[in-house]
Formats: structure tokens, C-alpha cells, sequence
């Protein structure tokens, strides 16, 4: 949905630059950006999935824009997450030489953003429209400079970064999965949906035999993180959607802590398609070792794709399940 940028245009408030760069940050698949000039659009946009369908629909797309690049106009469409949004209106603000259009729905705060944004500069009247906001800001890029963030910060001894999951801090499902893991898990593995990169670096500090650790991440910025705090040379990072991966050859064993959240919103079919991809990766003697949330119906698929399943460990939060041995389907 993009009304509300849609009427900011039409209203002739929000004025599209004739020339230059526009850059679009953090535009989601339900995002329409037809009532922009396409050939100056840049999206930035750092989830591979949004990323990809961006660059189906024919828009020119980075993962993160530069410090020097420079853009005649910006659009910033409000991450959940509070510090990222307020960087990126930051970031957007100092590197335009034009308007800056923050939209957002109010579940994404952007009352809260306008009224911050108030204490600082003279924005416009916002526009509101299907439960949520539009206004746009044009200011001297310092205005907004204690809105900037470290790109990366130290947590637990970790790199992290804003908007990242679990960026305060090492998730607890994650750290029940790492210490419940066998002490030997195969050559080959791979971490669905790496994060920051905490369980595949419990796994290399291990005396064990892994040849190879694929990490699979979504998000550029947490794979950039994981690349800092995974160090080892067996490592391999991979910037893909885990749902569609493909490893060289099949897999010893897999480990993963997937994400069931799509917005808001419970999905538990999010995780069930990481589960199907690591049946597909394994080869025929290979596990799956995952963490979830308790309540998560994830046993169903696990037995429809594995010989066997059984709960190895887990507390009145999360489960640890390990799988072995994919079902091949017939063909």
C-alpha cells in the first residue's frame, strides 16, 4: 500500500525533483512506487527477498547506500524497530539535497516520529490516511545528527546493529540451542537464517570436524554483522532468502533458530519453509537440529519430511527438536 505517498504527490506538497537520484529506504513487497519517476529511484532496501522483488519490477537496488552518494530527494517507509528508523530518516536527511518523505504506519510509531521530529525542525502537516501518516521534512542534515547510530555496536562481546534481530543481545532460544547440540554434527553444515552469526560462532569454537559452515542470511546488515563475528575461514556467507537456497552439494547437518514473523504477525509458515529447505539440502543421513517457540506446530512437517523427530532438550519457552534422515519425495 503507498496511499498515503501516493497523495503527498498528487497534493503537490511533497515535491518529486525533476533530476537526480530519489532514494527509496526499506520499501516493502506491498509498496507501490509507480507515482515516481522509475529511471531515478534508488531502493535501498537490505532484506534479499523485498531486495529481489524490487529489482523484478525493474527499480535500480543497493543493500545500503554509501556515505557520499548523493540523492535530490528521499523517501523512508518506517522500520519497526525504533533506532532504525530514526538513522535512516537521519542518513536520508544528511545525504538529500531535497525533501524528505517519512511514511508510516502508527503500529510502525510514526506519531511518535513526528512528534520527535517536531522538537527538532518544522515539518509538514502530516497527511493521514489507512491507519497511518505521511509528512515530509526538509532541514539541514546536522538537525538530525543525534539520530545517527554506530553502524555497528558491541553487545555480549558481539557485533550487532540496529533494527537486527535480537540486536540487544544473545537470544535465549539460540543460546538453548547451542548448548544442547551434539558434540559432533558432520563435515558439512549450515545455519538457516545466521543472524548476527551467534550459533555458527558457538559451533567453530568447538572441537569438532565441520569442514565447512554455510551461514544463510536475509538481511544484509545481520550478515555484515556475522562476518565480523565469525571470523573463521570455514565459514562461508551466503546474502540469500534461506527459503530458496542451494548449497554445492548436500549437507551433513543443518542448525537453525527461524524466524516465524512476517510484520506483526505469527507465521508459522515462515519456519515451515525453512524446514522444508533443510530437508531438501541434507543428504539421505543427515540432521536438523532447530529451536522454537513452544506453541510453534512445527512437529507436523518435521514428521512428513523426516524418518524420525524427537524433542532433545527445552525449557516452558522453547524446544529443541533434532530431525534425521530426509524423506526423499518419489518422483
Amino acid at each position: 500500500m503507498s496511499i498515503r505517498l501516493s497523495l503527498a504527490i498528487e497534493s503537490g506538497g511533497f515535491a518529486v525533483p525533476e533530476s537526480g537520484k530519489i532514494s527509496v529506504f526499506h520499501p516493502r513487497e506491498e509498496h507501490d512506487l509507480s507515482v515516481l519517476p522509475r529511471e531515478q529511484v534508488l531502493v535501498v532496501q537490505p532484506m534479499r527477498p523485498d531486495h529481489d522483488i524490487f529489482v523484478a519490477r525493474g527499480y535500480d537496488c543497493v543493500a545500503a547506500l554509501e556515505a557520499d552518494t548523493e540523492i535530490a530527494a528521499a523517501i523512508v517507509f518506517l522500520p519497526r524497530a525504533k533506532a532504525l528508523a530514526r538513522h535512516l530518516i537521519a542518513q536520508a536527511v544528511a545525504l538529500s539535497s531535497g525533501p524528505v518523505l517519512i511514511d508510516g504506519a502508527k503500529t510502525d510509531g510514526i506519531d511518535s516520529v513526528l512528534k520527535a521530529a517536531r522538537k527538532l525542525t518544522e515539518p509538514s502537516s502530516p497527511i493521514s490516511k489507512a491507519h497511518g501518516k505521511v509528512f515530509w521534512v526538509e532541514a539541514d542534515g546536522q538537525v538530525f545528527a543525534d539520530w545517527h547510530v554506530d553502524e555497528f555496536a558491541s553487545v555480549d562481546g558481539y557485533a550487532t546493529a540496529p533494527g537486527v534481530f535480537s540486536a540487544d543481545g544473545i537470544d535465549p532460544a539460540s543460546r538453548l540451542l547451542a548448548e544442547a547440540l551434539p558434540t559432533k554434527l558432520g563435515r558439512t553444515l549450515a545455519d538457516l537464517g545466521a543472524g548476527w552469526g551467534y550459533l555458527s560462532a558457538q559451533l567453530l569454537q568447538r572441537d569438532d570436524v565441520i569442514e565447512k559452515l554455510h551461514l544463510i542470511e536475509a538481511d544484509h546488515t545481520s550478515l555484515a554483522c556475522a562476518q565480523r563475528n565469525v571470523s573463521d575461514p570455514r565459514a562461508e556467507f551466503h546474502w540469500a532468502d534461506a527459503r530458496q537456497w542451494k548449497p554445492p552439494h548436500l549437507l551433513d547437518g543443518v542448525i537453525m533458530n527461524p524466524p516465524f514473523h512476517t510484520g506483526r504477525s505469527a507465521e508459522p509458515s515462515l519456519g515451515q519453509a525453512f524446514i522444508a529447505t533443510a530437508a531438501r539440502v541434507l543428504s539421505p543421513s543427515g540432521s536438523l537440529w532447530l529451536v522454537a517457540n513452544r506453541h510453534l506446530p512445527y512437529e507436523t512437517i518435521l514428521g512428513e519430511l523426516f524418518v524420525q523427530v524427537s524433542e532433545i532438550a527445552g525449557d516452558n519457552r522453547f524446544k529443541v527438536l533434532h530431525a534425521f534422515r530426509p524423506k526423499r519425495q518419489r518422483r
